[in-house]
């Protein structure tokens, strides 16, 4: 029995990537597909816009969460995909990524007796102050169907007890966008527009609690993205998370860090691609930039895609923003660490997803039999 009905759930800005390929090649297939958005991320610049730069169509179902604490986010999720269950009733329902809605509608699915996949499964940090890690480990624990991205996400989930036969290695689904959109976003000439020089200039994002929230810290990196301004112009599209916590300590920033409002997906791609480094804590980045073969400098101690370290262009710096400059310098003298583009990173992870559920998902639950019969909500 092939999954007929599908909801596919995307929540906030790094969902979108990921979900856009599964739900085109899902749609090829013919199959019923669902597309829902929690309403996570819903700023026009965080997240519309994104869907006209992947060619999705406008979600079937907008459930407007908006934000607030991760209790009440994740409760309103809860709440309100419940109710979308009740009208659709899917065969399969499909989350991405570790944010609140990913969580949030896997737990509503598996207990109302729906088959949940779980795409870019496996991924660990082994940090517990991340409220990501939480959200990828219980996750995948309810999750029926593990896609994993690179081999690491295999071992994690086998180490964790998982039966093999739910975990099927398909690869990173945000390269098949980023592959599919590349020349549309160089078309765009972004940089240029913005006065800086292809590969004459750094990208910085920065976003996460532990870099933004405490001033000292918040402070300690903008003089230190003000170095570094001083060799190479850095452009900061900066997260309105981010902009509130810069204004409401009054920091100042360097003349040479030029700010702008978050960019669509093919802006930044672009932006991104024609980058000499990119500095960032954020771990889609960190995967992108493997896939250009852009360095990268992570602004945190741990990350959950170590397959950028080990085999991508990703170098880890830590929580000292004083190790910025010297990684830099390394970068402009020309000693940029290598990389190489890790397996099945190929654009075809969409198409192997969907040949998981085409050659019937639902023969993969029958060895779960009988534990999740009788589960479902009356």
């Amino acid at each position: 029995m092939i999954a007929q009905r599908i909801c596919c759930v995307v929540g906030a800005r790094p969902n979108f990537m990921k979900v856009a390929p599964v739900y085109l090649a899902l749609r090829r297939r013919g199959l019923e597909v669902r597309l829902v958005h929690t309403g996570q991320h819903y700023d026009e610049k965080m997240s519309t816009v994104f869907f006209d730069d992947l060619g999705m169509p406008r979600p079937d179902a907008f459930l407007g969460v908006g934000s607030g604490s991760h209790a009440e986010q994740t409760a309103r999720v809860m709440t309100r995909f419940d109710e979308d269950c009740d009208a659709f009733r899917p065969d399969l329902v499909l989350v991405a990524g570790d944010v609140n809605s990913t969580l949030a509608c896997a737990i509503v699915a598996s207990k109302r007796g729906h088959a949940v996949g779980h795409i870019e499964a496996g991924l660990r940090s082994g940090d517990w102050q991340m409220p990501e890690e939480i959200n990828r480990v219980v996750t995948d624990r309810v999750s029926d169907l593990l896609l994993t991205p690179s081999s690491d996400g295999d071992a994690h989930l086998l180490a964790e007890g998982t039966e093999a036969w739910r975990i099927r290695r398909v690869g990173n689904c945000m390269i098949d966008s980023l592959r599919t959109h590349l020349d549309r976003a160089r078309s765009l000439d972004t940089p240029q527009a913005l006065g800086l020089k292809p590969k004459g200039y750094a990208v910085a994002t920065l976003h996460r609690p532990s870099n933004v929230d405490e001033p000292a810290q918040l402070a300690a990196l903008l003089d230190a993205l003000g170095q570094t301004a001083d060799k190479l112009p850095i452009l900061f599209p900066i997260h309105p998370r981010t902009r509130a916590r810069i204004e409401a300590a009054g920091l100042p920033v360097a003349t040479g860090v030029q700010l702008v409002d978050p960019m669509g997906y093919l802006q930044f791609l672009g932006v991104m691609a024609d980058a000499a480094v990119v500095l960032t804590d954020s771990g889609g980045i960190q995967e992108e930039t493997t896939a250009l073969g852009v360095p990268c400098l992570t602004l945190r101690a741990n990350t959950e895609r170590p397959v950028t370290v080990t085999e991508g262009t990703n170098t880890l710096l830590g929580m000292d923003p004083r190790s910025i400059a010297p990684a830099v310098d390394e970068v402009l003298a020309g000693r940029a660490k290598g990389g190489r583009i890790p397996e099945l990173w190929d654009g075809k992870a969409a198409e192997r997803v969907a040949d998981v559920v085409c050659a019937g998902f639902q023969t993969l639950l029958e060895a779960s039999e009988p534990t999740r019969s009788g589960q479902e909500m009356p």
